[in-house]
């Protein structure tokens, strides 16, 4: 037994979790915060069998994407306000990290 741990763009949520239920796979919902960007993730808990990882990973995979998003970066000190501006920067959002892991037990009670 594994589990997929997903962390997924809000973004791409929706569309995510409708394929994974579409390709008969069962998960636990759990909202997070990104800490870059601070931006709502969801991170998907899926407990699967060996022999369906990669499935399970392919399913992820052609459900999300990554983007380009500019972001206002503040200097890491503050230094009196009008001496800096902030240039935005280009970076990419989106997408899912996923972890996946041995389970040592498994019961659903």
């Amino acid at each position: 037994m594994k589990l997929v741990i997903a962390v997924v763009h809000e973004k791409d949520q929706r569309h995510v979790q409708d394929s994974l239920l579409e390709s008969a796979f069962q998960f636990t919902n759990v909202a997070s915060t990104g800490g870059f960007l601070r931006e709502g993730n969801v991170t998907l808990l899926i407990g699967v069998d060996e022999d369906q990882v990669e499935q399970a990973i392919d399913v992820i995979r052609e459900s999300c994407q990554t983007r380009e998003q500019y972001v206002n970066v503040m200097p890491p000190t503050m230094e009196p306000v009008g001496t800096v501006i902030p240039s935005p920067v280009k970076v990419l959002v989106g997408g899912a990290i996923v972890f996946v892991l041995d389970v040592e037990r498994f019961e659903k009670i």
